[in-house]
């Protein structure tokens, strides 16, 4: 009898490369002065925070289209999380290096995301 080998949360690589950026983002915006962290690093924070949570509640429901409609919530956050990213350069609160592997890897979810939806409509009946 052969047996099942059901995914792990730590398999999807969406969930993978937000995680780690999510505290890659945190250690940059830990380091700021209290207005640039109250304004533009709280929600820089939340959002990026969001796509991994969502992600991981997505993962952690148990129906197809709950699970999506959390991927969706999380692919949306990815877009938010660039335009923090973006309003971080442009105020000088981030380095060209820091800002370029933000973009860099924010530019991977969407398509990690579409590919978690896909795989999810695709092996689940319900």
């Amino acid at each position: 009898m052969e047996q099942k080998i059901y995914l792990q949360l730590n398999d999807i690589q969406a969930y993978k490369i937000a995680f780690k950026l999510s505290n890659f983002v945190w250690d940059i915006v830990n380091k700021w002065d209290y207005l640039a962290k109250k304004t533009i690093g709280a929600q820089f924070v939340d959002s990026i925070d969001s796509i991994s949570a969502n992600i991981a509640e997505g993962f952690g429901r148990f129906g197809k289209k709950d699970k999506i409609r959390f991927y969706r919530i999380g692919k949306g956050s990815v877009f938010e999380s660039l335009d923090w990213n973006e309003k971080s350069k442009v105020r000088f609160l981030i380095s060209a290096e820091d800002y370029n592997h933000i973009f860099l890897e924010l530019q991977k979810l969407p398509k990690e995301i579409n590919h978690l939806i896909k795989f999810t409509t695709e092996k689940l009946s319900k």
